[in-house]
């Protein structure tokens, strides 16, 4: 089990001067970096790479910034930009020599609408449609595609993990698995580690960060029962820090982030992985 963090934790959009924050990463100890890649022109994934490779980290992941136009439930047009995007991401990739490609990749952070059954199902059967393009793209690039459950109040196409089981189910891609963000599982699963156990091989990829948002381990958050979970189904793993402050209103604003959940982010980083090391390993 290695330990990354998210870049979104320190500025958004992530572009090629950012790449200056890498040096600190590695200072505090973490072992890789999660790219947010919210536009794939905002980066030289050469000069990324290269940039990593100076710090000695590596890019244990990539993750996708869906938005109204690359909606795989939305209209014809916004789901073919949607697996266009996905798939430049996935070539991406392939150059930074990362492995893991996350996040909600079926729609959008904020759509929720409680539609009728029948075009839930019709919604259901494009991101199954859609998520079968990607995987397929990914296989041949031996990469990992992750679909990331969201919370009720950010979705309302997939919140649990059973509900990504079943869409895992019907694309039928050993490529594809689900991605555990405690935040959100903190609010739809009854018991995180149950779900854990259930997802076992299927589990690829995890968030992790307190209950608001916050540090990992300064929260209510059963991290011994993950813990105990996690050693059970063997997962191997990144465990990234993906906290949001108001340091970086762009994301503050869609993760509804309205006051200060720690005293500065340094201390989300560099206390939550000294937690996370403590407690998961």
């Amino acid at each position: 089990m290695k330990f990354s963090i998210n870049t979104v934790l320190f500025v958004s959009p992530f572009t090629n001067q950012n790449t200056s924050l890498f040096r600190q990463f590695k200072k505090w100890g973490f072992d890789a970096v999660e790219l947010l890649i919210e536009d794939p022109a905002h980066i030289d994934p050469v000069l990324v790479k290269a940039e990593l490779d100076k710090c000695g980290l590596r890019c244990g992941s990539v993750c996708a910034a869906m938005n109204a136009e690359r909606d795989l439930r939305g209209s014809q047009k916004s789901q073919a930009t949607g697996v266009k995007y996905l798939r430049t991401l996935l070539d991406q990739m392939q150059i930074l020599d990362c492995p893991t490609l996350g996040g909600p990749l079926y729609s959008y952070v904020g759509r929720a609408e409680a539609v009728a059954p029948d075009e839930y199902k019709r919604q259901w059967q494009a991101v199954v449609k859609n998520l079968k393009s990607v995987t397929q793209s990914a296989e041949a690039l031996g990469k990992l595609v992750c679909i990331e459950p969201l919370n009720r109040f950010e979705t309302d196409f997939i919140n649990t993990f059973d509900q990504g089981l079943k869409m895992i189910r019907a694309v039928k891609s050993p490529a594809l698995k689900l991605h555990l963000d405690t935040f959100h599982a903190n609010i739809e699963e009854k018991y995180q580690a149950d779900a854990i156990r259930r997802a076992g091989k299927h589990l690829g990829h995890i968030h992790a960060c307190g209950s608001d948002r916050g540090t990992p381990g300064n929260d209510h958050t059963d991290w011994q029962g993950i813990s105990q979970a996690l050693k059970e189904i063997n997962y191997q793993g990144d465990v990234v820090i993906e906290s949001v402050t108001l340091d970086v209103p762009r994301i503050a604003r869609s993760a509804a982030i309205w006051r200060r959940m720690e005293k500065t982010r340094n201390e989300i980083a560099t206390d939550g992985l000294k937690f996370l090391k403590q407690t998961l390993r």
